[in-house]
């Protein structure tokens, strides 16, 4: 009651009287009214005015399941919703759910994680209080080959999400290096890992975990200079729960034209626009050579397509080869 309460404040153009939320959910004003109180104990500025009702005015940079629940505009992606103050990485519970049944959809969410990880084993810092831990728990349909592409389909949702939250963020210059990197000014932002459970030719469960720098202030030494978050870019603290609302609400539309293509057709154009090394020359660095080539955008199955200096095209592969710009990461 409690998130539907808290959506019902949102929505309403005005105050919401007490009697219309005991007729609504079937309770008596008290139990309103300890609603009401929980909601103003978290930080939620809330205004009681007798003979109107209830207004809520602002809310803080609030994570719950409720406060989530109630932004989701979702069919099915992220309705859901398993909320963790602190756990160890969200990609192992939702894995866990996954070989447990969990339906498609489910998303797990932190404020905290203590054994977050990220491409190639990498460490995730993962403090309380200022970032997006999440993973989405995915049953599609699709060959395993087919999976991969499912990282550019989040990179482009959780692009899309955060320009879509830029008005509170004076829409930042937001970017997508190669495959699945979201950066602004060029550093990055945005780091996504996605884990599947597969029989041979069948795919049990995808898990996509997402973490994005918020209102993290400082970094480590190792990556200060090439790491940044929302907060030291839009110059003000920015809340998370909205942004996993809007990047979930892009999601599942994005995922939706991805499995009626079967590919990244009918994305790829979006992504491309997005794409910061499109149009520039960038370094591919091979196991056996490395090279420098001229980046053209993503073919239908999420290749990197580089023209090279004798002219010939190649598709570079994003699990055989890193990309940095000659001049910089980006």
């Amino acid at each position: 009651m409690k998130a539907e309460i808290l959506k019902l404040l949102r929505e309403a153009d005005g105050y919401v009287s007490g009697q219309q939320l005991c007729e609504k959910f079937g309770v008596s004003r008290t139990a309103v009214w300890k609603v009401i109180r929980q909601l103003q104990e978290e930080g939620y500025q809330v205004e009681a005015v007798r003979n109107k009702g209830y207004h809520i005015v602002d809310s803080p940079d609030v994570m719950t399941k409720e406060e989530l629940d109630s932004l989701m505009d979702t069919q099915w992606a992220g309705r859901n919703i398993v909320y963790y103050d602190s756990v160890d990485s969200t990609n192992l519970r939702i894995k866990q759910m996954g070989d447990e049944g969990a339906p498609e959809g489910t998303l797990a969410v932190a404020d905290k994680q203590t054994a977050g990880r990220g491409r190639r084993g990498r460490s995730w810092d993962s403090p309380s209080g200022s970032s997006i831990y999440m993973s989405l728990l995915l049953r599609p349909k699709i060959e395993p080959d087919q999976a991969p592409m499912l990282t550019l389909v989040m990179a482009l949702s959780v692009a899309e999400g955060i320009m879509d939250c830029g008005d509170s963020c004076g829409n930042p210059d937001v970017k997508i290096k190669w495959p699945n990197d979201i950066i602004i000014n060029g550093k990055k932002l945005v780091g996504i890992l996605t884990e599947m459970s597969t029989q041979i030719d069948y795919i049990n469960h995808v898990t996509i975990g997402v973490g994005i720098n918020v209102n993290l202030t400082e970094f480590p030494e190792e990556i200060r200079e090439t790491a940044t978050s929302l907060r030291l870019e839009c110059g003000h603290v920015v809340k998370r729960a909205p942004l996993i609302a809007a990047v979930m609400k892009r999601f599942e539309q994005n995922y939706t034209v991805f499995l009626e293509h079967g590919d990244l057709s009918g994305l790829k154009e979006r992504y491309s626009e997005l794409l910061v090394n499109k149009d520039r020359e960038v370094r591919i660095l091979g196991a056996k050579e490395q090279y420098n080539a001229y980046a053209l955008g993503i073919n239908q199955t999420g290749e990197l397509i580089v023209r090279k200096e004798d002219g010939t095209e190649e598709a570079v592969y994003a699990g055989e080869v890193s990309v940095r710009g000659v001049y910089g990461y980006v």
